[in-house]
């Protein structure tokens, strides 16, 4: 039987402390992934400095998940500046207003500008408590895809229980899904609420899914990455969108 060979629709979450161990675990995977995740938790421990030594160095695919707030102009300047370092996916949060303003930072750089909905750790009591509209989440998520598409977004992220209904958009036609809250089956949920096995996030709509605890926690995280990649290229991972 083969053995599986990297696919960039499994991006790897380094949510680890630092660039040393991030460095430590790209090297531990090796080439089984193409796509790594660098957040905000590791922007003080040396993640812009490991996102450009993946990519100019190892040839991976970098998503610099910044989850970018603020007034527009600010957000359209701190975009600009990321815009530099040749990174593949930016996220901002999906507020029109942000999301055009993300857009003219990006200058027309190859940096896909994604969209944050509904963040997957959050459900609907939380939703009550930072006073957000009322109604189901999925219609929410569904709408606030709608209108940063509108807005230029050239994707959006969400979770996967919500990956079909947003591709059932026209509107997302063209554009990315990208799934944080993906868990294999059996695996620990952690602090994640939303959630879907990689195989069901594939087949209902997903470009590409996020993997974090479950891969850097694993005893053996190649082993891990290699047990992903063989879902993804099951049957059950056949996406009715392609």
């Amino acid at each position: 039987m083969s053995q599986p060979t990297a696919d960039d629709r499994l991006i790897v979450a380094m949510d680890v402390p630092n660039a040393i161990a991030g460095l430590k675990l790209a090297e531990q995977i090796g080439d089984l992934a193409s796509f790594y995740k660098i957040g905000l938790g590791m922007l003080t421990s040396g993640g812009l400095a490991l996102a450009n030594e993946l990519k100019q160095e190892h040839g991976k695919r970098i998503f610099l998940d910044m989850k970018l707030f603020d007034i527009g102009a600010t957000v359209e300047n701190a975009v600009r500046g990321l815009a530099q370092f040749d990174l593949d996916f930016l996220t901002v949060h999906g507020d029109p207003y942000v999301v055009k303003a993300a857009k003219e930072g990006a200058g027309g750089k190859d940096m896909k500008i994604l969209a944050v909905t509904i963040l997957t750790s959050l459900d609907r009591q939380d939703l009550d408590g930072a006073l957000i509209k009322g109604g189901a989440i999925k219609d929410l998520v569904q709408e606030r895809a709608g209108n940063a598409f509108a807005a230029g977004a050239d994707g959006v992220i969400a979770s996967p229980q919500e990956a079909a209904l947003i591709r059932a958009l026209p509107e997302a036609n063209g554009k990315l899904i990208v799934t944080p809250g993906v868990r294999p089956a059996g695996a620990d949920l952690g602090d994640q609420k939303r959630v879907a096995t990689p195989a069901n996030a594939i087949a209902d709509g997903a470009d590409h899914i996020v993997v974090g605890r479950p891969i850097w926690k694993a005893a053996n995280p190649r082993a891990a990455t290699q047990a992903i990649l063989s879902e993804l290229n099951s049957p059950q991972a056949q996406a009715p969108n392609r």
